[in-house]
């Protein structure tokens, strides 16, 4: 090169130095006043965040027993204080890096005007002589501030206004921060390559240890790699990561002269990796069989006000209510019962414990596999709380009795249970035959003429139902749904109509009676927290997946959850609760299931099926544990299902009582007594008896005229109705309900038409009445009544 093209470098470099500098000193300057202006705006927005210096950091979420459920992040960093650094890494990264760290202010002038000096006069100032503030300010605005990739490519640009305001921001920098908390903020920062970022995370992953721990040559090979951590990777490139390491040590010989012996041994040590990088597994997907528990707790906090965005950067610590052994006995339950790739078939199952400060959700299942693979019926739907399904049958009728207990029947009440039920203004169609205007139903099996309220749930006859929606009514009965913890009923849009309106107004506005049958969609995880508000003496809390929430310093994080509500009279609930207690004994709809597992504990239960055998469910509880089991299809076309095993079918046998209620007692029968003894509620008599204007009054053996005087007389509307039976024609023989009934609600007294004579009774064992004689009879006794023949 010509002595002329020489100098007229030099001046260039130069010129470019000095106006650097005058960017940097004196803002309003020449043409780089204007970059320097955009530079000081820069530093005055970001200095405030610059000095805090908060970084992106892992969230950690565990069950109850602290074990990890799942690892959330954008970038996989570890904050550790300065004296969890090995002080041989602090040795290396200053000596590659900065090693008159020490003693400038924030900029190495002296290195800053010598590259200067050595780069082009192409316009642009190149790469060369940043001190450590300066790296972590460029790293920071990178990694940290950063949102667009417009923003990211500003970040590194080689132009003279990103120089200005690297500058200015590192001087700040340095009179803000002590040199250890700087050299800690840059080592808690930068990258190392294999999706690790700062140091913790960079000695996991490439040696499996702490930060703490890291020897000289381990330390060098790591601060080598931040030159280029996607060149300089170990594990494709180790030739080139081991020539960079040695500079580094080369560097520590020069810097560190007193160590230069031990330092130039440490250059023939292999590199001493892991065979493969130990990286950690990011976001629910690698949560297992938590996964579905794992994305209702992000969505749960979210809603309290925790962003997902602001968990995958907050190196938050969440400790959730998941109890291990539930989660594992509910997992067991539901693949032992639903085959995880049977085509078309899912199940679900919500645990949660009772209580009247929160709803605790113990465990969430499924029986499908938790995962991205379609092909081996995989899923990530989160299925145990959205809308799924084709309803939970007469798991609905609980909602139909509590609406009817608060307008005053009594437990003790007895209900007609006629074989068919035809009924207008409470919707049309049903079974078949049915007149226009009318819902008529009938009953599936052979059921006695009458049965309490307590015998009526555990055999679960549609008829008895039916006529209790009509005299109890159909909005009662869908707000008791709502209060019991179907809330998503009363959200804008729910009923599907395409419109806003709520599937709750739906129900009510068109007064649908088979409400009852519950044929409409279900929320299952919802439907599990009905079952956790009764067993809680009728208080509703919303599910809660969330123990508690730590930042990460430690702090405890407030969360915002709905006030829980006491939605019924705690009597009631309680007393309903015994009344639902028979369903796993004899006779009731899921005997065969408790059977099965050999359950002998108190429990309160309820089966559902749909009409169509497309869906099914299991709600029971305990005063430890409530869960409901549901059953469904899960193909886009769903259709009937049948039964042991569970499978698509063309006919469909599938019942609640079948594998829905199997998978309850098989989950729950191993876990039932761990968290303590297993009781009934004591009733309230109140609920009981009825309400005392719910009182029918006993009218058998009356005339019709007089009975109907009698009941309405108690407030009460009467329907006429003739019955076989042994009682003189045109007396009352039974009135439906008895005992004790709806204030105001219709009661059916049922006629005798005298048809049925009453066989005479047998004599006793071993007595032998003689016939008597032809043509002899016995005179009539006046003032005596005949035997009956």
């Amino acid at each position: 090169m010509s002595i002329g093209k020489t100098v007229a470098r030099l001046a260039g470099c130069s010129a470019l130095a000095g106006a650097l500098l005058a960017g940097v000193m004196f803002p309003l300057a020449g043409g780089f006043g204007l970059a320097s202006n955009r530079a000081a705006d820069t530093v005055d927005n970001v200095s405030a965040e610059l000095v805090e210096g908060t970084v992106p950091a892992v969230s950690t979420m565990t069950d109850v027993a602290g074990n990890p459920i799942a690892w959330l992040y954008e970038q996989r960093r570890f904050e550790v204080p300065s004296d969890r650094i090995s002080n041989e890494m602090k040795l290396a990264i200053v000596s590659i890096e900065d090693r008159r760290f020490a003693e400038h202010q924030g900029v190495d002038w002296q290195g800053t005007l010598r590259a200067f000096l050595t780069n082009t006069t192409s316009g642009e100032v190149q790469q060369g002589a940043s001190t450590l503030d300066q790296q972590y300010v460029k790293n920071y605005q990178l990694l940290v501030v950063a949102k667009t990739d417009a923003e990211r490519r500003a970040a590194i640009e080689t132009t003279p206004a990103r120089k200005i305001r690297e500058i200015r921001m590192a001087l700040t920098l340095d009179k803000k921060l002590t040199k250890d908390e700087i050299l800690t903020r840059y080592l808690n920062l930068v990258p190392f390559g294999n999706s690790s970022y700062g140091i913790q995370d960079a000695a996991r992953t490439y040696f499996g240890i702490d930060a703490s721990q890291l020897n000289l040559t381990q330390s060098a090979m790591l601060a080598g790699m931040v030159q280029s951590s996607s060149a300089l990777n170990p594990y494709t490139n180790p030739e080139g990561v081991l020539d960079r390491r040695n500079t580094v040590l080369d560097t520590m010989i020069q810097n560190i002269p007193d160590r230069a012996a031990e330092i130039q041994a440490a250059k023939a040590e292999p590199l001493g990796v892991l065979p493969t990088p130990e990286q950690l597994p990011r976001g629910c997907i690698a949560a297992g069989d938590r996964g579905f528990f794992c994305d209702y707790a992000l969505e749960y906090l979210a809603n309290a006000g925790i962003s997902k965005e602001q968990v995958d950067k907050g190196g938050y610590l969440i400790k959730t209510t998941l109890d291990p052994v539930v989660q594992a006995s509910t997992k067991a339950a539901l693949v032992e019962n639903t085959s995880p790739t049977v085509s078309g078939v899912a199940t679900v199952m919500n645990v949660i414990a009772p209580g009247q400060d929160s709803h605790r959700v113990l465990a969430m299942g499924s029986s499908r596999t938790y995962g991205l693979n379609g092909d081996d019926d995989e899923t990530v739907q989160p299925q145990p709380h959205s809308l799924v399904g084709n309803g939970a049958g007469s798991i609905f009728k609980v909602f139909t009795t509590a609406a009817a207990m608060e307008k005053g029947l009594g437990t003790s009440a007895v209900l007609q249970v006629p074989p068919r039920v035809e009924v207008k203004g409470l919707g049309d169609g049903g079974a078949r035959g049915c007149p226009a205007a009318t819902y008529c139903v009938t009953n599936a099996g052979n059921y006695p003429g009458s049965l309490s309220v307590s015998d009526a749930l555990a055999q679960s006859p549609n008829t008895a139902f039916v006529k209790l929606i009509e005299s109890v009514g159909v909005t009662p009965t869908v707000d008791m749904a709502v209060r019991l913890g179907l809330r998503s009923y009363a959200d804008p849009g729910s009923a599907g109509q395409g419109d806003d309106q709520s599937m709750a107004d739906f129900q009510k506005s068109q007064n649908l009676g088979s409400f009852t049958l519950g044929p409409t969609y279900v929320n299952p995880l919802e439907l599990s927290n009905v079952a956790a508000t009764l067993a809680s003496s009728g208080k509703w809390c919303p599910p809660n997946p969330i123990d508690s929430i730590f930042d990460r310093y430690g702090k405890p994080v407030p969360i915002t959850q709905q006030a829980c509500e006491q939605v019924v009279d705690p009597g009631l609930a309680n007393t309903l609760a015994v009344a639902m207690s028979k369903d796993d004994q004899a006779g009731g709809t899921s005997a065969s299931a408790a059977g099965s597992v050999g359950w002998n504990l108190p429990m309160s239960g309820k089966t559902g099926t749909t009409e169509s055998n497309r869906s099914s469910g299991f709600l029971g509880f305990t005063n430890r544990y409530a869960a409901a089991v549901y059953t469904y299809g899960d193909s886009p076309t769903p259709s009937e299902i049948c039964s042991f095993p569970l499978r698509q079918c063309g006919s469909g046998s599938l019942f609640g009582g079948n594998e829905p209620a199997r998978t309850w007692f098989d989950a729950m029968e191993p876990i039932a007594t761990n968290f303590g003894d297993i009781s009934l509620p004591a009733v309230d008599q109140k609920f009981v008896r009825g309400s005392a204007n719910g009182q029918v009054p006993n009218v058998a053996g009356l005339s019709q005229s007089s009975a109907t005087a009698q009941l309405q007389a108690a407030g009460f509307q009467v329907q006429v109705s003739s019955t076989a039976s042994s009682q003189r024609a045109g007396t009352v023989a039974s009135v439906s309900p008895s005992g004790s009934a709806i204030p105001g609600s219709t009661v059916t007294i049922y006629v005798s038409d005298g048809s049925v004579r009453e066989a005479p009774p047998s004599p006793a064992p071993g007595i032998t009445i003689p016939a008597l004689p032809p043509g002899i009879t016995i005179p009539a006794i006046p003032g005596l009544t005949a035997p009956p023949r």
